[in-house]
């Protein structure tokens, strides 16, 4: 087998330039004084060369590691990965590398994972809370990325916004009775959809909201929620927090012998990957991923650079930190049919 090739560095590069070595490594860190003109020569030299920068040695040189964490509440969830894909693409963009931690659901376990992260290094931490995570114990700079309700958040979808988005939708289909469905009554996020739906459906419909997670302590996990005696009532939509429980609703009254849409509207909230997929499609409300990662790793990198401070370890950002959602209507919505009950209490 031929011997690898030794990657090169910043020696070989100066001597390939006819520069010093110091000229060469602040041109690529963009430090020091170099002629504008000479910049670009030597990062062209040093992509054309394969030079890998060690980050062992940008750590003795900056006290920095160039890594950034991430802490998520529960990776299983179709929702996280599409966040950490966009969290990793931003900080690329900035030149740092990123560590996971997953939660698993469990708000100690989280603690926990912020805490390993801190011990391994990383300049700055972007955190996804879960209600009880002790995030201001973290010793670096964090980003957090929820609700914008939430003390010391950074940036956030406009989750109220993404609500009534839904609720005006649903409201100029005709409903008049409408289901919110939530999973967990104590989730900021969730509590915010919901709010923007009541909002929006205000003076247009009767709503009326079911928690998941309280009606399944009362009886077995994954029971049915009864949504075909809610329909029986005269409901004629339902608006779910979530993808995987507008899912839950469309397949539970799918089987009660309902049709979606014609006999009930379903709507959903994230545009997780299959939901337009699906037979029918979901209709759903999708955040702008890309922005609020940019924004999240923007405002950390620049607190961990000294371009700005965080009061209290926390990460403020200088943007909007409520970034707007979209409504994307697909084939689970539709206008309502009228029905005897409608006819009567009309």
């Amino acid at each position: 087998m031929p011997p690898q090739k030794q990657a090169a560095n910043l020696g070989d590069i100066a001597r390939a330039l006819g520069v010093s070595v110091a000229t060469v490594s602040n041109a690529l860190s963009g430090k020091g004084r170099v002629s504008a003109s000479l910049v670009p020569r030597v990062r062209e030299m040093a992509d054309r060369m394969g030079y890998v920068p060690s980050l062992a040695g940008r750590a003795l040189r900056t006290g920095r590691t160039g890594v950034l964490g991430l802490v998520l509440p529960d990776i299983a969830n179709p929702l996280f990965p599409q966040i950490a894909q966009a969290i990793e693409f931003a900080a690329g963009s900035a030149g740092y590398g990123t560590l996971i931690g997953d939660s698993r659901g469990d708000s100690a376990v989280q603690t926990e994972a912020i805490h390993r992260l801190v011990e391994r290094g990383v300049d700055g931490l972007v955190v996804v809370p879960r209600r009880g995570t002790r995030i201001s114990d973290a010793d670096c700079p964090v980003a957090v990325i929820d609700s914008p309700s939430t003390p010391g958040n950074t940036v956030s979808a406009d989750h109220r916004q993404g609500g009534a988005l839904v609720g005006a939708h649903l409201a100029a289909l005709g409903h008049r009775r409408v289901l919110l469905l939530g999973n967990n009554p104590a989730s900021a996020v969730q509590n915010d959809r919901l709010d923007g739906m009541r909002d929006a459906l205000s003076g247009h419909a009767e709503v009326e909201v079911l928690w998941i997670e309280p009606y399944e302590r009362e009886r077995e996990p994954g029971s049915l929620l009864d949504l075909a005696g809610h329909v029986a009532a005269g409901v004629t939509a339902v608006a779910a927090v979530s993808d995987l429980h507008a899912l839950r609703a469309v397949t539970e009254l799918h089987r009660a012998g309902h049709r979606v849409p014609e006999d009930v509207s379903v709507t959903g909230f994230d545009d997780l990957s299959w939901s337009g997929a699906i037979t029918p499609a979901l209709t759903t409300v999708r955040a702008d991923m890309l922005r609020i990662a940019t924004i999240a790793v923007s405002s950390l990198v620049r607190v961990i650079e000294g371009k700005d401070e965080a009061p209290d370890g926390f990460v403020v950002s200088t943007d909007a930190t409520r970034v707007p959602m979209s409504l994307v209507v697909r084939q689970t919505s539709g206008p309502v049919r009228r029905t005897s009950y409608e006819e009567t209490t009309r």
